[in-house]
């Protein structure tokens, strides 16, 4: 197996099935025999089928060894209760990139509670995709804002390297923005190392291509904060800080300001949750323009760090009310036509360079959002929403197999491009002059372009699902 295909390999493919597990009442030394036994370096703590926690070597050699506990003792006295876990349809990238974040070798894998498997560095290291996980922990581990500007400034060479390997663009954009997900958590911890903890909870999220995993060489940061509805005024100094120091650094890093200012900077965007559930409330009732354009960008909303639970009961309310308000899902396909193919009379390619961004990516992005907004999917990564699309029927199997391998020319295409500027030492953009491309990656080109028009004008006389 290549280096490379661990960034799409499914971790159902990569995990240790039927791990070794035990209950809490069991002793440490039998915990301990078990490992031995097995030659493995953790037993997983299971209670009526539903997963507790985790003990390794190290918490016994720690805790017993070391520390004088009796091993005669529970094991729950020893392991780590509700670890960090992830889902069996995560990627192997998402495990190498947790262990290498946040300092562990273990990652259960958890369905609805019940252990299915369990990843360990042993499990991992056939692989030799290191590079971007490798960027990860040097993130991690940063102790200043010029040390991860110093990783950050790698991320083109990478983009390069897994372009050259092949590697699937959304592959290739996944590992980017994993790296800028990084780059987010770190500086939050070290603002609030700088200015104490925080007197609220909080949630940092990106929208944007960083919202959507779909960060390339070229990458500004649309970030905001929603904030616990018990937020004084006096608070809200705390949290203009925090956004600063973070939105400095991230800019440090590469990921220079928005042009629009959609940041946590800005008053507007680093609000309550009340407050933002009554932005939404107003986009949906009154879809004017800016709330068109408004409502576009913040439903690529993601949580990146702080408390998830600040936003997931907004998004799933804002996806119900959208999608039953009719009005405001055809201003939102209205919306999504605005960035039209680049295609002349008779669907013809312009002589001119290519914006492969906004005429390229950018149509296909908006088509994933309305279908997205149309089926309640939570997805915001553009290629996920458009298998959802194609799975629930809200595109039909000709149609929706078409746009996705559409998007797949676009997308692979612009980074090809970037990968090459950045091999010839040029800063990477979205421009594509016509003479680079080949007479037969001119006619690919122009055919998914035909195909993202098609969907568009499908989409607007209100026959989206025909293919």
């Amino acid at each position: 197996m290549s280096s490379q295909d661990l960034t799409v390999l499914p971790v159902d493919e990569l995990m240790t099935r039927d791990p070794v597990i035990c209950g809490p009442d069991a002793t440490i030394r039998a915990a301990a025999e078990l490992m031995a036994g097995r030659r493995i370096s953790s037993v997983c703590i299971v209670d009526q089928d539903s997963f507790r926690g985790i003990v390794t070597v190290r918490d016994i050699n720690a805790k017993v060894v070391a520390g004088g506990l009796s091993p005669e003792e529970p094991v729950e006295r020893v392991m780590t209760p509700a670890p960090l876990t992830l889902p069996p349809d995560a990627l192997g990238l998402d495990v190498l990139h947790m262990m290498m974040e946040r300092h562990i070798g273990h990652v259960p894998i958890v369905d609805a509670e019940r252990l299915v498997g369990i990843v360990t560095q042993t499990d991992l290291t056939r692989f030799q995709a290191l590079s971007s996980a490798e960027l990860v922990r040097s993130v991690a581990e940063a102790p200043d804002v010029e040390a991860m500007a110093e990783v950050t400034a790698r991320i083109p060479g990478l983009l390069a390297q897994l372009v050259g390997a092949g590697t699937r663009h959304d592959g290739v954009t996944r590992l980017i923005t994993d790296i800028a997900d990084t780059v987010t958590r770190r500086l939050l911890t070290m603002a609030e190392e700088e200015i104490g903890t925080p007197p609220v909870p909080y949630l940092w999220l990106a929208c944007g291509s960083q919202g959507r995993r779909e960060q390339t060489g070229v990458s500004d940061q649309d970030n905001c904060l929603i904030l616990s509805d018990e937020v004084s005024d006096a608070d809200m100094l705390y949290f203009a800080k925090l956004a600063q120091i973070v939105s400095d650094g991230l800019h440090a890093c590469g990921y220079v300001y928005c042009p629009g200012d959609m940041m946590a900077t800005n008053p507007r965007w680093c609000q309550p949750l009340s407050k933002w559930r009554s932005y939404f409330d107003g986009w949906i009732a009154k879809p004017n323009p800016e709330a068109q354009m408004l409502a576009s960008v913040m439903f690529d909303l993601r949580a990146i760090g702080g408390e998830e639970s600040l936003f997931a009961d907004l998004q799933a309310e804002t996806l119900a009310k959208a999608a039953s308000n009719s009005i405001f899902v055809a201003h939102m396909v209205s919306n999504s036509l605005k960035h039209a193919p680049p295609l002349g009379l008779f669907n013809r390619m312009p002589r001119t360079p290519l914006d492969l961004k906004h005429t390229g990516v950018v149509p296909v992005v908006d088509l994933g959002r309305v279908y997205a907004l149309q089926g309640q999917v939570t997805a915001v990564n553009t290629r996920a929403r458009l298998e959802a699309a194609l799975e629930t029927g809200a595109m039909s199997s000709s149609g929706g197999a078409d746009l996705i391998d559409a998007y797949d020319m676009i997308a692979t295409t612009r980074l090809r491009r970037q990968a090459r500027q950045i091999r010839e030492g040029e800063a990477p953009g979205n421009t594509l002059p016509p003479d680079v491309l080949s007479g037969f990656e001119r006619s690919h080109l122009r055919e998914a372009f035909v195909i993202v028009k098609t969907m568009q004008s499908a989409l607007g006389t209100g026959k989206g699902a025909l293919g």
